[in-house]
């Protein structure tokens, strides 16, 4: 696989907090500003030689995965892969790490191929995965050869038009190719009007396949009005924090879906033993926003009320955050929600738990393949994420329905996954440094490529390899803190703040901080 061979550049622009700081040095370290920025820099030079090994020059797409040694990439991407790569790109010049001119070159390059890529005509989307090496759209697996069937994931899709809208503001020279692309896709394909049970609002599907899938899949005409058939997922996206808002956002500021779709998923499933299957029995209150009407459920984690995710992961709850202004505007909700997530974790890390470190959500798996981990008693699946190796699951009493029946656990050997924990950059900058350093000095969860996937704490086995998923999450975490939350200056224009934020600041969580580390 050919690779680009990364320059940094002489000079470039350093934010500390929110105001510009610049120049910065010839290695792309901060001349001056905050404790801890020296080793927020060198984490992403670090992060970035990752990304930047596992993409191929010629087609500039990046590879899912790579080995710890950066020696081998995986032979499959996807749309969430591009659009992570093509951020990462633009956080890599703003640091200094590369130049523009390399830069510029490695974003054209991604769009040249992204023009040329098979996708549904229909609706614009992307199918699921190709080889980066070619853009061919993949129809068997290049590691079993087990059979792809080509799907259209909403939020695989979200990711890429996130990333297209952020080149077109962060290179100019690029934003009538970033534009054509962008304006191609339409996301009115994957909202279903009618809604999920009990949501009338309307909600996002999973995707769609354009030929009838094995297993369950749910025949309908395309919901844009196209008039082609579609083969659409059973399930929904019907939880609100879920990664997979972000096609929700971009619908709404594309004009393709109704600002109402924020009103049409789950915070919490509803009150009551009918319920009771849920991980916990949520308090909060029914309030109505424009004629529909919206439970306001929250659980509860060491006194902290909070709306929780599906699994319980931090990536859930925080990946569209580095790009969407959510809690400038969402005063009454994300500005609630997103910090007592981070206490949700670190306390269960550092508390409950006693594993010394914190940050759980889906990752290499230390002990062979990928995993999903998160923290139990903070999602809504009954089953839940676990934090540990031996997927100890928490149990607590439904009062009313159900006893639990593990509710005080002992857990085993906890995975930390450090893309979790520089998501919580924003909301407890001093604790995430800390943490980072415990997994780095302590862990050697740190390789040539930054900090490798995942470490499993109480035996200290490490998953030597690096996604490109999760690296580009740490990217967009760090430039976001190092220069004042530029991908999100870039990522929002005027008419997406005229359609989104009005909804956005009318949403009213129950969440309610009552108990502080």
């Amino acid at each position: 696989m050919k690779r680009w061979v990364s320059t940094a550049a002489a000079a470039g622009l350093v934010v500390t907090g929110l105001a510009i700081a610049g120049p910065a040095t010839a290695s792309g370290d901060p001349a001056s500003g905050r404790p801890g920025n020296e080793t927020l820099q060198r984490y992403a030079e670090d992060t970035w030689a990752s990304l930047d090994a596992m993409t191929d020059e010629a087609t500039g797409l990046p590879s899912d995965n790579i080995t710890g040694d950066l020696s081998t990439a995986g032979a499959y991407t996807s749309p969430t892969n591009i659009g992570g790569y093509l951020w990462s790109t633009v956080t890599a010049r703003d640091l200094g790490i590369i130049s523009p001119d390399e830069a510029r070159a490695r974003m054209a390059a991604t769009l040249g191929t992204l023009e040329t890529l098979e996708r549904n005509d229909a609706s614009g989307m992307y199918y699921n995965w190709y080889d980066p090496a070619t853009g061919a759209k993949l129809t068997t697996w290049p590691d079993s050869g087990d059979v792809v069937h080509p799907f259209l994931s909403t939020v695989d899709n979200g990711w890429l038009a996130a990333s297209l809208r952020i080149v077109r503001e962060a290179e100019p020279s690029l934003a009538g190719q970033a534009d054509a692309l962008y304006d191609s896709m339409d996301f009115g394909a994957f909202f279903n009007p009618e809604g999920a049970p009990g949501l009338p609002a309307g909600t996002n599907r999973g995707g769609f396949w354009e030929v009838a899938p094995p297993g369950c899949s749910v025949a309908a005409p395309m919901y844009n009005g196209s008039g082609e058939q579609a083969f659409y997922t059973c399930h929904h996206y019907d939880t609100t924090v879920s990664e997979s808002r972000i096609a929700t956002y971009l619908g709404i500021a594309n004009g393709q879906i109704p600002a109402t779709a924020l009103y049409g998923t789950h915070r919490t499933m509803p009150p009551g033993c009918d319920w009771a299957w849920q991980e916990q029995l949520p308090t909060g209150t029914t309030l109505t926003y424009q004629g529909f009407d919206v439970w306001e459920g929250v659980y509860t984690y060491a006194g902290m009320d909070f709306v929780p995710s599906w699994g319980g992961s931090m990536f859930e709850a925080l990946m569209p955050d580095l790009l969407v202004p959510e809690t400038k505007w969402g005063a009454k909700s994300w500005r609630l929600n997103h910090p007592i997530t981070v206490a949700v974790q670190k306390h269960h890390g550092l508390v409950d738990a006693e594993y010394g470190a914190w940050g759980f959500s889906p990752a290499s798996d230390p002990f062979g393949g990928y995993a999903e981990y998160g923290v139990d008693l903070a999602g809504m699946r009954s089953d839940g994420y676990a934090s540990d190796r031996e997927k100890t699951d928490v149990d607590i009493d439904r009062p009313g329905c159900t006893v639990g029946t593990n509710p005080d656990p002992e857990f085993g050997d906890g995975v930390v996954t450090p893309h979790a924990a520089f998501l919580a950059l924003p909301y407890d900058r001093s604790g995430v440094l800390e943490n980072l350093a415990h997994l780095e000095s302590d862990l050697g969860a740190y390789g040539p490529g930054g900090f490798f996937d995942s470490v499993a704490v109480g035996s200290g086995t490490v998953a030597e390899r690096y996604l490109s998923l999760d690296q580009s999450m740490i990217l967009a975490a760090i430039g976001n803190e190092l220069t004042g939350d530029t991908l999100k200056r870039y990522f929002v224009d005027k008419e997406m703040e005229q359609r989104l934020r009005p909804a956005m600041a009318a949403q009213v969580f129950s969440s309610d901080w009552k108990a502080r580390e």
